[in-house]
């Protein structure tokens, strides 16, 4: 396969007009929320000191998507989903430009800080399943996987843009610029919406109101295999493994003892190039199978393991690399076999619940990895997502074997 081919078939979505603009501008705005994201974990240690208050930070900012994200799920269903973006998208922008202006008024406290991630997390509980089951309205089912893997890429190139404009903007103008520049940068989301053709978008069906369907989105994934495993694996490794804007904080100014934002921001940006290494992996696939989401999930525990135990700074943020790589791998993987798994009238459902067990899991992983690195060190904290991460590995395998023991006796029979 020549370089030409390979890059035709990694970067197939991009040929499509809508999800181009869409990719442009999220990249855009997801560097701007990498930096909220930083300046946000540094401000509460600033605030407090405390490694436990930092946790209750992150977990609020998820609370709403595990209190009611199958609900964000249904009206992604009922709605269209472009409007929806319309209205979550400014929100998030408005509220990042409320705490920047707070904290230039020096009004911030961490109640403030508290509230306004809440907030947020209403935004992303309309916002997340909207947005997934948004990408094949543009791609169509065919470029699906691709698209959502390209999508992860995306994520993380602002993993790696945005986390190192903050710790320049932190130490240079202080943490309000990093909410400033996270709200000017929503104006990109928005312009790329307007500018996208509503014919070239694929017709979805709109599901009508009625009684039970929270609880028939939930029993539609119980009684599917794939997607219950999958789901399963993502709460474990979302609960105890993607706590990094907790875990990673503190392995600098702890462990490391790094009193600026710059050595966090270089963890976060190893792992945001490790993670578009990863992303582009899977896209290059783009059909993902069950058994390579066990080894991706087998591979982050490993290299989890090797950052949480690296004798230097140095190591860790080598370490972080295929860390990224695998953990946005898996998620990717994760997510593309729900969307091509699920029925187009369920597929806004099954996407909340994924965003549940993802993001929403972050109001118990958070401030529980954050009390026990208060009472041990962040090095702990790390290893028991590694470990948590290497046993889903384990039992995707064995889900793997049962599968194939149980084909072998059907053919046998």
């Amino acid at each position: 396969m020549t370089a030409q081919q390979i890059s035709s078939r990694t970067f197939a979505a991009l040929k499509v007009r809508n999800f181009r603009l869409y990719f442009v501008g999220q990249l855009i705005s997801v560097s701007g929320s990498w930096m909220q994201s930083v300046a946000q974990g540094w401000l509460v240690l600033q605030l407090t000191g405390s490694s436990l208050d930092l946790g209750i930070a992150v977990a609020l900012q998820f609370l709403p998507i595990l209190l009611a994200g199958s609900y964000g799920g249904l009206v992604a269903d009922r709605y269209d989903k472009r409007r929806i973006l319309y209205f979550t998208q400014s929100g998030a922008g408005l509220l990042a430009l409320l705490l920047g202006v707070l904290i230039t008024l020096h009004q911030v406290v961490p109640m403030t800080v508290y509230l306004i991630a809440f907030g947020l997390g209403i935004v992303n509980l309309f916002d997340v399943p909207a947005r997934q089951a948004f990408v094949q309205q543009m791609v169509g089912r065919d470029l699906i996987a691709n698209a959502v893997s390209l999508q992860s890429v995306l994520m993380n190139s602002g993993r790696v843009i945005g986390p190192g404009i903050a710790a320049a903007f932190i130490a240079l103008i202080g943490t309000a610029g990093c909410f400033y520049a996270n709200s000017v940068s929503f104006v990109a989301v928005l312009v790329a919406l307007a500018m996208m053709r509503q014919a070239e978008l694929l017709p979805m069906r709109i599901v009508e109101r009625q009684r039970g369907q929270l609880r028939l989105g939930l029993r539609y994934v119980w009684e599917t295999p794939v997607l219950r495993n999958v789901i399963t694996s993502v709460a474990l490794v979302g609960t105890f493994a993607f706590n990094f804007t907790v875990t990673l904080p503190l392995l600098a100014r702890i462990t490391f003892h790094q009193r600026t934002a710059a050595h966090y921001g270089l963890l976060m940006g190893a792992m945001g190039i490790g993670a578009i290494i990863g992303g582009l992996y899977v896209a290059h696939r783009s059909r993902p199978t069950p058994r390579l989401l066990a080894v991706l999930a087998l591979g982050f525990g490993v290299s989890m393991t090797l950052v949480a135990f690296a004798p230097t700074m140095l190591l860790a943020e080598v370490a972080m690399i295929p860390t990224g790589a695998f953990s946005i791998a898996f998620m990717s993987s994760a997510n593309a076999t729900l969307q091509l798994n699920s029925a187009e009238h369920m597929r806004g459902r099954v996407m909340s619940l994924y965003a549940m067990a993802f993001l929403g899991t972050t109001p118990i992983g958070a401030p529980l990895i954050g009390l026990i690195i208060s009472g041990t060190d962040p090095r702990i904290g790390l290893f028991l997502g590694a470990s948590v991460t290497l046993l889903t590995g384990l039992m995707l395998v064995a889900q793997l074997r049962g599968t194939a023991r149980e084909a072998s006796t059907l053919r046998t029979a």
